[in-house]
């Protein structure tokens, strides 16, 4: 945490020195109109100076102005509150990002369940699959008795209608 203490220092350091540095040729603080530097009769800016090299090529210096105190302290309020607003990005992100490797956790966990639950279902299936084939022959012979007991069945409902007509026939012939 002091490296970043350390650098968020450097940016309001360097804030304040680029503050005092900078000139600015448009001012629009309250009450002030805006303010272009004038030319000079050889073509130069009154706000840089102008020198003439020996090669005949016309430099320009940059005129600095005193920095107004309002504008440093500004600068710094500025710089101040920038660093305090980045920095509570960078932990919002930060703690999304935290938030996220959570639930991407958690989801691999519910996964890695899931899979070793098919696992067992697919490995009780195959179980299933071999018993019933196991099973198989029984089931057809239990099929064939039924068909036979059904068969059977069809007999003895013949049977007792023939025996029931025999019976009646008996009874016919003893009454005579």
């Amino acid at each position: 945490m002091a490296s970043e203490e350390k650098t968020l220092a450097e940016v309001v350091a360097e804030g304040d020195a680029a503050a005092k540095s900078q000139t600015s040729d448009v001012l629009l603080s309250a009450g002030d109109a805006m303010r272009i530097p004038a030319v000079n009769a050889e073509g130069g800016s009154a706000a840089f100076g102008a020198r003439k090299s020996d090669a005949g090529v016309e430099t320009a210096e940059e005129a600095t102005e005193p920095a107004d105190p309002d504008i440093d302290e500004l600068c710094r309020d500025m710089f101040s509150k920038m660093a305090v607003y980045l920095q509570g990005e960078l932990t919002a992100t930060c703690e999304d990002y935290k938030l996220l490797e959570n639930m991407n956790h958690l989801t691999s966990l519910k996964y890695k369940e899931m899979k070793e639950i098919s696992i067992n279902i697919s490995r009780n299936l195959k179980d299933l699959n071999s018993k019933y084939t196991n099973l198989l022959p029984y089931l057809e012979q239990i099929s064939q008795i039924e068909e036979q007991v059904s068969v059977l069945e069809q007999a003895a409902y013949k049977l007792d209608a023939y025996s029931k007509k025999l019976e009646a026939k008996f009874k016919k012939l003893e009454k005579r």
